[in-house]
């Protein structure tokens, strides 16, 4: 057996965003958000795309979004490239989904939280080694929380995550080990077979449950990400090389938004401004001028 990349947005939205996911989110969202515990007994899930209803607010596209029973709404991201700014796409995500619920004249106390869960496949806290990270509202030195924070945010570094199969041991261990695991597997391992989601989860991902228009695309995406690595790479690469030659941070800055703009111009026959701006760090607006 294939399985394929769940890394990949469109993999990701179908394993755990499509209409028999239900039983696997839950089970993916007890174990990232609350230890394995059985905290989640129900949820919705619902279309990912936020649209804002005011006027200059940035719209937003998510990989998956649920509403759980008693109100709370989880925003998932599963992120591939290291974008720049991407550490506050994050909080303006969350801090969106959190701040639209209210209609006009509704009441604060119809506020109900928000948990940002984002999936990474690049660190993005160098001075930590613990795979997952969860963020609260909490005062700066006697460390209490903040009453009705209202979000969370909630990190998955995938690259900090080394166990094997045998030292496989939580339902968490679990979960990850498929999320960085499942295109290298042939077979669901055994240490597996007793979680019932994660069975189905596999099955989905198993590639000869693919038409040939869903492979094509899965295929198309995930080329397009080694792309985008080696070019960011390259990018960060000859922008660092020019600020050095420059002598001075901004020569930094300059070398890397030149290198952006390159890249930009080379996707504008081939993606919206939207996702062209969140490969590259760069404004819808300088893409809009580009074109």
């Amino acid at each position: 057996m294939r399985f394929i990349n769940p890394k990949t947005d469109f993999a990701f939205k179908k394993i755990f965003g499509s209409n028999q996911s239900k039983p696997i989110l839950i089970s993916f969202l007890n174990a990232m958000i609350y230890d394995g515990n059985p905290t989640i007994a129900d949820l919705e899930i619902i279309d990912p795309y936020l649209a804002s209803r005011v006027q200059y607010l940035k719209d937003s596209y998510l990989d998956v979004k649920a509403r759980l029973a008693d109100g709370a709404t989880v925003i998932i991201e599963m992120q591939v490239l290291n974008v720049e700014s991407f550490a506050k796409r994050v909080v303006y995500n969350t801090a969106k989904t959190y701040s639209t619920q209210l209609m006009r004249g509704e009441g604060y106390f119809k506020l109900k939280p928000v948990i940002a869960l984002t999936i990474t496949d690049f660190e993005m806290f160098d001075n930590d080694r613990e795979v997952i990270s969860h963020f609260l509202f909490k005062e700066k030195e006697r460390l209490f929380e903040y009453p009705d924070p209202g979000m969370e945010m909630i990190f998955i570094e995938l690259p900090k995550f080394n166990k094997q199969l045998d030292e496989l041991e939580t339902l968490t261990d679990k979960w990850v080990y498929f999320m960085k695991n499942a295109p290298s597997l042939e077979v669901v391992p055994s240490t597996m077979e007793n979680v019932s989601e994660i069975q189905q989860a596999f099955a989905i991902a198993n590639e000869t449950n693919l038409n040939a228009e869903e492979l094509k695309d899965l295929e198309d995406r995930e080329r397009y990400i080694m792309d985008q690595q080696g070019i960011l790479r390259k990018g960060i690469e000859e922008g660092l090389a020019q600020g050095r030659e420059e002598g001075r941070e901004e020569g930094i800055a300059l070398g890397m938004r030149e290198k952006a703009l390159e890249i930009a111009r080379q996707l504008l026959n081939v993606l919206d401004n939207q996702t062209i701006s969140q490969t590259t760090g760069l404004s819808v607006e300088d893409i809009q001028n580009l074109r």
